[in-house]
């Protein structure tokens, strides 16, 4: 291998490079033979690089090129030769020139591939083979364009990460993989200990309690690019195991965690992909972004915001207004600018379907029609508000050629959420969203709980380390519900980037927390009392973020699945088809770890 060691890459060669004498080395990537002539397109990472086998070349030469196929790995020696201009090809950056082969060595032979790297149909279309059969073969998918832009990508954005948070006193440590099993937001993965049967270990969800005793430790301010697994159902945004960018620092305040934060994405984005990005980034209470969106997530590249539409109760005679206002709930209003003609029933009812998903009974609508002096409203709900199209035009901000949405509910959050569903898929289906823009913003003043139904009883918004904000700390266990916690997340284009807070460091404090949550103090000591404990020997105030790298670098790759911008990734069903794991252990194992498999 030493004589044929590559000199150039494939993506290295230009026009000043003619009369070279070069080696390549990569993956025949398309070969194709005209008249006694072989043209092999030649990649590796970094590019393509067309070679050539002449019709003058020597029989061996040219019999081995005809016996070449698709993904075949080679060692190309030849002459670097400019292309003749009307040959040049300026969508490849080598495309000025070619290289004359004159030796060409197989370093190993491709099997008939089970798709093709790259497809495309005639008109450009990408072909994309099916999920499971990408999983399956993903040493091959990643040998595509795409996969190898996005983890080239993700590679620079962890490189501007460290770089930045370095050059802001941080440092890197590691926190332990193997912890002990505490209550976190979703289900821990167990590793059982053979030294000690019948206890485990737990995979983290994430660093949380360890960067917190780093802070009490005096490490001032901490990092870690940290691999973090949670047990529950797998969708496109979410994977069992992940990475989050985990932040922590000592003697700050929210505006201190926040400007760190967005210092550090405006770093990211212009070292990685040369966009400057405008900071700071917008701040939207919790509250409003509810009244606004109907999400904790807003889509912000379109404007577009709900309203009040509770005045409809009293200016029309539609039954299921007044009774969602009258049971003490609202109506939402959502303006579809110039979306009348473009919304046929039949579409408005798939809209409607989408808000029932988030429990709305229906969806309200009508359109404005006649003039800008003189409006109208017609069709769906606009019998039941005769006389009284110009007051709701008004109210509304509405024009001919609108199409007005609604939802009521005798709970303000269903309706809410439901009509934001909505807002949500028109942007989609009208194309609303810029893909080239990146609208971030904050969102602030969380609630500190949230009542949860089933168990009777108050859980954590967020986590049970969150500092709630000091003007309810008077009032924490006589009214819950009004509480805010000091929390907020990062938003970006309708996804949650990243969440944090400013945690409690005062023991009793904490105490209290647990106690509004359910949790004894035998039971709060029991899972929680090393981190307690911690807190009696002066620890600092202190607060952290953790951005979610795989979601990051998704976004920035304009993918809807971080399956797109992680190597090896699950499927759905949290299985890998290409090593078949999870799988079936050996008997001996089990024993060794004093384990009994339960059948169904």
């Amino acid at each position: 291998m030493e004589t044929m060691k590559r000199t150039v890459t494939c993506g290295d060669l230009r026009g000043t490079d003619e009369g070279k004498n070069v080696i390549l080395n990569g993956w025949i990537h398309r070969k194709r033979d005209h008249g006694g002539i072989s043209f092999i397109n030649l990649r590796d990472r970094y590019g393509l690089t067309q070679v050539v086998v002449d019709s003058d070349s020597p029989v061996a030469l040219a019999e081995l090129a005809a016996d070449l196929k698709m993904e075949y790995c080679i060692a190309v020696e030849g002459t670097v030769r400019r292309r003749p201009d009307s040959m040049v090809n300026p969508e490849m950056p080598t495309g000025e020139v070619e290289v004359v082969a004159k030796q060409i060595l197989v370093l190993s032979k491709s099997e008939v591939l089970p798709f093709m790297i790259d497809e495309v149909t005639k008109d450009g279309t990408p072909v994309i083979p099916n999920e499971d059969l990408r999983l399956k073969f993903r040493y091959l998918d990643l040998r595509t364009a795409a996969m190898q832009h996005h983890l080239a990508l993700r590679h620079k954005v962890t490189i501007a990460v460290r770089k930045y948070l370095d050059a802001h006193g941080f440092y890197e440590l590691e926190t332990p993989t193997f912890i002990k099993s505490t209550p976190e937001g979703a289900r821990d993965y167990l590793v059982p200990s053979r030294l000690y049967p019948g206890q485990f270990y737990a995979l983290p969800q994430s660093p949380q309690l360890y960067k917190q005793l780093l802070m009490v430790s005096g490490f001032d301010r901490y990092f870690q690019i940290a691999r973090c697994y949670r047990d529950e159902d797998a969708r496109g945004d979410r994977q069992p195991e992940f990475t989050q960018i985990d932040m922590e620092m000592s003697f700050v305040s929210r505006d201190d965690v926040l400007s760190m934060t967005e210092g550090m994405m405006a770093a990211v984005f212009k070292d990685t992909m040369g966009i400057e990005l405008r900071t700071p980034f917008p701040r939207i209470a919790y509250d409003d972004a509810i009244e606004w969106y109907g999400s904790d997530k807003p889509e912000l590249r379109f404007d577009m915001k709900m309203q009040d539409g509770t005045f409809l109760a009293e200016c029309g005679s539609f039954q299921a207004f007044k009774d969602a206002c009258a049971a003490g709930g609202t109506v939402k209003a959502l303006v579809v600018p110039g979306a009348a003609e473009a919304y046929s029933r039949k579409k408005i009812e798939e809209l409607e379907s989408t808000a029932k998903i988030y429990k709305a009974r229906g969806l309200g609508w009508t359109k404005v029609t006649g003039t800008e002096t003189s409006p109208a409203l017609e069709g769906g709900i606009a019998k039941f508000f005769e006389g009284a199209a110009g007051k709701i035009c008004a109210e509304l901000n509405a024009h001919p050629g609108d199409l007005l949405l609604f939802v009521a509910d005798a709970k303000k959050k269903t309706a809410c959420t439901a009509l934001g569903a909505v807002r949500t898929r028109l942007g989609k289906d009208l194309n609303l969203c810029n893909p080239d823009e990146f609208a971030f913003a904050w969102i602030v003043d969380f609630p500190m709980f949230e009542w949860n139904e089933e168990e009777n009883k108050w859980d954590t918004a967020h986590h049970m380390f969150t500092m709630p904000q000091e003007k309810y700390h008077a009032t924490l266990e006589s009214d819950p519900g009004s509480v805010k916690g000091d929390l907020y997340d990062l938003v970006l284009n309708g996804y949650e980037l990243a969440s944090g807070s400013i945690r409690i460091h005062d023991p009793d404090l904490q105490k209290r927390i647990f106690k509004i949550v359910g949790f004894d103090e035998a039971e709060g000591q029991k899972k929680f009392g090393f981190l307690t404990e911690a807190f009696k020997y002066g620890a600092p105030p202190h607060g952290g973020i953790a951005p979610g790298l795989d979601r990051l670098v998704m976004l920035m790759c304009k993918e809807t699945s971080i399956k797109e911008v992680i190597a090896f990734p699950k499927n759905t069903f949290a299985q890998s088809p290409m090593d078949d794991c999870p799988s079936e252990v050996d008997q001996k194992q089990l024993d060794e770890l004093h384990l009994i498999i339960k059948k169904d």
